[in-house]
C-alpha cells in the first residue's frame, strides 16, 4: 500500500500541475453555505454516519459502477447519514469532481471531499464545487504542508478531517489540533482492516474537544458498538453501504447499535 500511496502521489502531482493551468477560483461562484459536520456530531446523541460513494479502489478493484452519485446521495440522506463522503480520484477510485457536484445538488447534508490533498488548488475546487470538508492524509503530507494546507482551508471557512494510521502519525497531527480526527483501520503496510487501530489510539485523542471518525472496515453493529465505545462519535463507511440491498436498515442499525450511555 506504501507503495501504492506513492504511486497515488506521483500522479496526483501531475493532476495538480494540469489543474492550476486550467482552473481559477475566481472564475467560479459558490452558490451554497458551508455546513458544519463538526456541529453536528458534537449535537448529536447517536453514532453519526458518513456514507460515502466510492466506485472502486486499490484494494478491492471494482465496488460497484452502476450507482448515480445523485441518487445514492438521496438514498444516503433519506436513510439518515449525517454526511456524504464523495472519493473524487479519477485514476485510482474512479471518481470526478461531476460526482462531487450530483451529490450536492441531491442533497443538504454536509459534503467531504475526499481525495489525495496536497495543494490549495485543490482545496480551492472543493471549495467552489461545494464540498464542506476536505481530508488531510497524514501519511502524505510533511508537518509544514499539514499546518499550511489546514490554515488555508479553514481560511476558505471549510472543515479539516485530518486523517491518521498510528501513533506516530497522530502524535504529528495533534500539533495543530484539528476538530476531526479520523482513524483509518486499514493497516497501509499489510491492507488488514480491524477497529482495533481506533481502539489503540482513540485514548490519544481529545473527545471532548475533537470529533473522533473511525475509518474503513465498517460492516457490522458489533464493530461500531467497538468504535463507540472506544470513543469514535462518526464511522465512515464505504464499500458496505455501495454494496448493501438495504441501505437505510443498514445505516440505521449502525446508527442505533452504538449505546448512547456509553459516553
Amino acid at each position: 500500500m506504501e507503495t501504492i500511496l506513492k504511486t497515488i502521489l506521483e500522479e496526483k502531482e501531475k493532476e495538480v500541475f494540469r489543474l492550476k493551468e486550467s482552473f481559477s477560483k475566481e472564475s467560479h461562484k459558490r452558490t451554497v453555505p458551508v455546513r458544519s459536520f463538526y456541529d453536528r456530531c458534537k449535537e448529536a446523541k447517536d453514532m453519526q454516519v458518513i456514507a460515502e460513494f466510492k466506485r472502486s479502489s486499490p484494494s478491492k478493484g471494482e465496488i460497484n459502477h452502476s450507482i448515480e452519485p445523485g441518487k445514492q446521495a438521496k438514498i444516503y440522506a433519506d436513510a439518515g447519514a449525517s454526511m456524504i463522503s464523495v472519493l473524487t480520484d479519477k485514476p485510482f477510485f474512479q471518481g470526478e469532481m461531476a460526482d462531487l457536484v450530483a451529490v450536492r445538488e441531491a442533497v443538504s447534508l454536509p459534503i467531504l471531499n475526499k481525495d489525495f490533498i496536497i495543494d490549495p488548488v485543490q482545496i480551492d475546487r472543493a471549495y467552489v464545487y461545494g464540498a464542506d470538508v476536505i481530508l488531510l492524509i497524514m501519511a502524505a503530507l510533511s508537518d509544514e504542508k499539514l499546518k499550511s494546507l489546514n490554515e488555508y482551508a479553514e481560511g476558505l471557512g471549510l472543515e479539516v478531517l485530518v486523517e491518521v494510521h498510528n501513533e506516530e502519525e497522530l502524535q504529528r497531527a495533534q500539533v495543530i489540533k484539528p476538530k476531526l480526527i479520523g482513524i483509518n483501520n486499514r493497516n497501509l503496510k499489510t491492507f488488514e482492516v480491524t477497529v482495533e487501530t481506533t481502539e489503540r489510539l482513540a485514548g490519544k485523542v481529545d473527545t471532548a474537544e475533537q470529533v473522533l471518525i473511525s475509518e474503513s472496515g465498517m460492516s457490522s453493529v458489533e464493530e461500531v458498538k467497538r468504535a463507540w465505545h472506544a470513543g469514535a462519535r462518526a464511522i465512515l463507511v464505504g464499500e458496505t453501504l455501495m454494496k448493501a440491498k438495504n441501505v437505510k436498515e443498514t445505516i440505521q442499525s449502525f446508527k442505533q447499535g452504538a449505546d448512547s450511555d456509553a459516553c
